[in-house]
């Protein structure tokens, strides 16, 4: 009777001890990027390579899923399927005030911003013996101006009616995947296509190097310096020649552009969010070696660009790093 006594003392201890410990359950999430050739999918691997490394301090796994771009990115983030996604500056901008695809829902003010990565250039790749070489030459063609929900799409409306052109009416629109236009002009089904995207890009160089010659068009002039003024998350942008050496330009193509963003919803805890944001900016240089695009990156540059507030654990980070002065007060609203 005594040894079961103490038996059941020492399952009694036992429990108590375990109940004084807490076991840190561990998270999954998934991070929601573009098409495999895009730069978002390899800027999503390498967050979610960042995190799962310290998996025993964070207990976060962390997964990459591709989707069809920023519209997805954004309602799947609000909705709770994602719980990162990155997002063009532009629809972040949009989706946060309730314009374009989001005008008939309303703002979407559970947006939270976490950080801005590359700036995303607009490009406009067109065969040479379409005669396009420059924006007003589009009309009567066949263009490609991507797929619904990708943020490029609306990128290439922006330019089109800065520029005078109706689609439907001055052109025949195509609305393809980015990884499926390269082909179509190669194969010479459409005459141009448009794509944002950070630089250099296996895309462009797909579509630089085939059978077709081809010529980077410059996006200039009056109208699209007019749409500068119009929205502020556009800006003058370059692309470097040396990029596509196959491309029939002899300059380095002045065009305009936004920037990739990486956002969240409100309601995500903040220590995985907390986690994220720590893991990249204290892995900077690492970081930054992962793409060319990335070479321009700063982490002052990095709090740029964005419209939704930041995420509580966002800034957790950036006030114990001394950031968050270079953060818009307007964002910081938590």
């Amino acid at each position: 009777m005594k040894k079961v006594r103490c038996y059941v003392a020492v399952l009694l201890c036992i429990a108590i001890l375990m109940q004084g410990c807490k076991v840190k359950k561990a998270s999954f999430i998934t991070i929601g990027t573009g098409g495999v050739t895009g730069i978002y999918y390899p800027t999503g691997i390498a967050i979610s390579r960042m995190v799962n490394k310290n998996f025993d301090q964070y207990k976060i796994k962390v997964t990459v899923e591709s989707t069809s771009g920023s519209v997805f990115n954004v309602n799947a983030v609000l909705n709770g399927d994602l719980v990162f996604g990155v997002v063009q500056s532009d629809r972040q901008y949009q989706a946060y005030n309730g314009l374009a695809e989001w005008s008939k829902y309303g703002k979407q003010t559970d947006l939270r911003s976490l950080f801005s990565v590359h700036p995303e250039s607009i490009t406009l790749i067109a065969s040479e013996k379409s005669g396009i070489r420059e924006i007003k030459d589009l009309k009567g063609k066949r263009i490609n101006l991507g797929n619904r929900g990708s943020g490029y799409l609306q990128n290439s409306r922006d330019v089109l009616k800065a520029v005078g052109h109706a689609e439907g009416d001055d052109l025949n629109a195509e609305y393809a995947k980015a990884v499926e236009a390269p082909g179509l002009l190669q194969d010479g089904r459409i005459d141009a296509f448009f794509y944002t995207v950070g630089h250099p890009n296996s895309n462009i160089k797909e579509a630089t190097s085939g059978r077709i010659k081809v010529f980077i068009v410059p996006i200039r002039g009056p109208g699209i310096d007019k749409m500068l003024e119009r929205y502020p998350y556009y800006a003058e942008s370059t692309i470097a020649h040396s990029f596509y050496p196959y491309a029939k330009n002899t300059q380095d193509i002045t065009t305009i552009g936004v920037k990739a963003t990486f956002v969240t919803s409100k309601n995500v805890d903040e220590g995985i969010v907390y986690a994220v944001t720590k893991e990249v900016f204290e892995n900077f240089e690492d970081f930054k070696s992962l793409h060319p695009a990335y070479k321009v990156l700063t982490k002052e540059n990095m709090l740029k660009g964005l419209t939704a507030p930041i995420h509580k654990g966002a800034l957790k980070y950036y006030k114990e790093a001394g950031l968050d002065k270079h953060i818009d007060p307007k964002l910081i609203i938590d």
